[in-house]
């Protein structure tokens, strides 16, 4: 399994030669630097943390600084560590860039949700609404608290009550690459993925096996093209 880190961007879409629309998530992958290498030996298990966007050094603490010094490169915003059995591959100081995965590849995205505060159980748990009659004495409510004498010295462990909804850890599984550009540093992935803009966002290996993938089109190619240079006849040359 791989991983990099990125930074969701937001969403457009993007056409194949054929007219196929693909609505897609836009991440930025800047190159992710090793800054530490975590093996079975010294640590127990098989990782590398890896830092993502440079930051000034007058502003990282000293074990940054240090991190920093060893990997030799400059302190980063976002440090994280990245499993994997191919990520052992890694040495200090290498970098990890968007061509780690390709065009067509199922992954997983792992993200922080957006957080929308206390709310109540009809938007956090999506239940039904109550009666709206004057009488009826129940609109929003949370329900019934019976435990219809399973539980009666409290209320059962998962009861879905108002509170923080959002602002979690939240994964989605295998969803596809459609595109990949490393000299313009992002990635292009079907559909949405979870957290704000601007968040920071994990992709990695898909977990779970996926049958029947349907292949990515090719995608139309926007890129500016030259106007070609009309040549002109040495003796008009000459002449003007």
């Amino acid at each position: 399994m791989k991983a990099i880190l990125g930074r969701k961007m937001g969403m457009t879409e993007v056409f194949a030669e054929d007219g196929t629309m693909y609505p897609v998530s836009v991440v930025e992958v800047l190159p992710n630097v090793v800054t530490q290498v975590k093996t079975v030996e010294k640590d127990g298990y098989v990782a590398v943390q890896v830092g993502y966007e440079e930051k000034k050094e007058s502003r990282a603490n000293k074990a940054e600084l240090g991190i920093a010094k060893k990997a030799g490169t400059v302190p980063h915003q976002v440090s994280k560590e990245l499993r994997g059995d191919e990520m052992a591959n890694y040495k200090l100081g290498d970098l990890i860039k968007a061509d780690l995965f390709k065009k067509g590849d199922i992954v997983d995205v792992i993200g922080t949700g957006k957080g929308h505060g206390f709310s109540g159980v009809i938007k956090r748990w999506n239940q039904t609404i109550g009666p709206k009659g004057h009488g009826s004495g129940y609109h929003r409510g949370q329900g019934t608290f019976a435990n219809n004498g399973r539980y009666n010295h409290g209320v059962m462990p998962g009861k879905h009550m108002s509170g923080h909804w959002g602002n979690e850890s939240v994964t989605i599984l295998n969803v596809q690459v459609v595109d990949v550009n490393v000299e313009k540093g992002y990635i292009l992935i079907k559909g949405g993925i979870p957290g704000a803009k601007k968040s920071i966002v994990t992709i990695r290996s898909a977990v779970k096996d996926v049958k029947n993938v349907k292949a990515v089109k090719d995608l139309i190619n926007r890129a500016p093209v030259a106007a070609p240079v009309e040549e002109v006849p040495a003796e008009e040359a000459k002449a003007e």
